[in-house]
């Protein structure tokens, strides 16, 4: 791990970054501290090695979330909608239900996330990556932050408490789900507007939580960068964007021309990076020569790291849409979203084992709440998310032309470490949602 960059492992957190906020609720059959937010984790930025690495290396939560991405676009790309969610936020906020997790329920939340098998590794490369995020003097903004809520008056652990403290920075804030239900789940979202900048307003919907709700875990993180070459304002036009076969809508254009970038083209897409300033995150266009048919099935982690091995610096002109839009998915459920990718039984009140949080095997997840939006105009990126779970108690020269005026996937990564922050697919750049 002290080998490991600091610059590194930003790269990848950012990748996983859109503005998104993830949060797991749980029910159950307290304490009181002041939530403070931005905590210097277990390590200290000076502790940390200065190594330069390829993201080829051994990077086990980077490997895990990206891993994760892509299993879980996978699981969305039927849909008809536009796509964008932050893997570095569901895969934080899982952790930290994770650490209190056993049996089975453990077991199967590891699969799916693709955790390492060494908890102390998790936590220190958690920590580690936590601490780079929220580092100072940046030339982008790039934070994140994590909170527990807890039912007043009931008991946790003092190990777990202290653990996804001291490897998270999640502090504990007490809260009466019983008695106030409502102004609860509003203290929650005021944290999370507060947060992503106001980007992820509601992302604890109405009714999720009830009079059983024992625990919240919340994960928000938050990206505003300006491109290192910024697109022109007056070189952007109305254009059309074919949606399907059949259909286009009219879209501005974003164009700027001439210009180097690291560029891939093969039978099967074009691939462009586009640094923001500073070039510590990148975004990854993916544009298919064919439509997304063609190329999601076979679109991994690894693939994209071989796609990155063979990007070249090239004189390119580039034409991208401008968009803006915002997503949410509830994700939770046997049958949801995470339980069909292979999670079941932590939604189950009479088989989830999460006995490491109170000490009984009265809690399961009731709830997975994914919120993000994301802005793409000539300055540069605005993203955001958040993740609410919810606990509940049992109960040669040629001129090169990269015009993205049909459908493609989209990347925000940390270069250093290849780590997606944020991955999405435009499908209808028109479409405000």
């Amino acid at each position: 791990m002290k080998n490991r960059s600091n610059r590194s492992k930003l790269i990848w957190a950012l990748a996983l970054f859109p503005w998104l906020v993830t949060g797991t609720i749980f029910c159950s059959a307290g304490r009181s501290v002041d939530h403070k937010i931005n905590n210097k984790l277990v390590k200290e930025e000076s502790q940390m090695g200065e190594r330069e690495f390829s993201p080829d290396e051994a990077n086990p939560i980077a490997s895990a979330s990206n891993q994760f991405a892509f299993d879980l676009y996978l699981s969305l790309k039927d849909s008809e909608d536009n796509i964008f969610f932050s893997p570095f936020s569901l895969s934080t906020a899982m952790a930290m239900t994770y650490e209190g997790a056993a049996g089975q329920a453990a077991q199967e939340i590891k699969q799916v996330f693709h955790y390492p098998d060494s908890l102390e590794v998790m936590r220190e490369e958690f920590a580690e990556i936590i601490n780079l995020i929220n580092k100072k003097d940046k030339k982008y903004e790039l934070h994140t932050a994590n909170a527990l809520w807890a039912q007043k008056g009931y008991p946790l652990l003092t190990q777990y408490i202290s653990t996804v403290e001291k490897y998270y920075g999640g502090k504990v804030t007490d809260l009466d789900f019983a008695r106030e239900t409502e102004n609860s789940r509003l203290k929650i979202n005021r944290w999370v507007e507060e947060q992503t900048n106001n980007r992820i307003k509601d992302l604890i919907p109405p009714g999720v939580l009830n009079q059983l709700t024992r625990l919240v875990l919340t994960n928000a993180i938050y990206f505003k960068g300006k491109w290192e070459q910024v697109f022109p304002e007056r070189n952007t036009e109305e254009t059309e964007f074919k949606v399907s076969d059949g259909k286009k809508v009219k879209v501005p254009m974003m164009s700027i021309r001439e210009k180097r970038f690291n560029y891939l083209e093969n039978d099967e897409l074009q691939l462009v990076e586009l640094p923001y300033a500073g070039q510590e995150i990148s975004m990854l266009v993916l544009l298919p020569k064919n439509d997304l048919t063609s190329l999601e099935p076979r679109l991994t982690a690894s693939q994209l790291n071989e796609y990155k091995k063979q990007l070249r610096s090239e004189k390119i002109d580039i034409y991208l849409p401008k968009f803006k839009f915002e997503t949410k998915y509830m994700m939770g459920g046997k049958k949801g979203i995470l339980g069909r990718m292979g999670m079941p039984i932590a939604f189950s009140p009479t088989e989830a084992d999460f006995s490491g949080i109170n000490g009984r095997r009265d809690f399961y997840l009731s709830e997975v709440v994914h919120q993000a939006f994301v802005e793409v105009n000539e300055e540069g990126t605005e993203a955001a998310a958040a993740t609410g779970l919810v606990v509940g108690v049992t109960m040669v020269v040629k001129k090169i032309v990269f015009r993205a005026d049909h459908p493609f996937i989209f990347i925000i990564q940390d270069r250093a470490t290849g780590n997606i922050l944020f991955m999405g697919r435009v499908v209808d750049p028109s479409a405000s949602k």
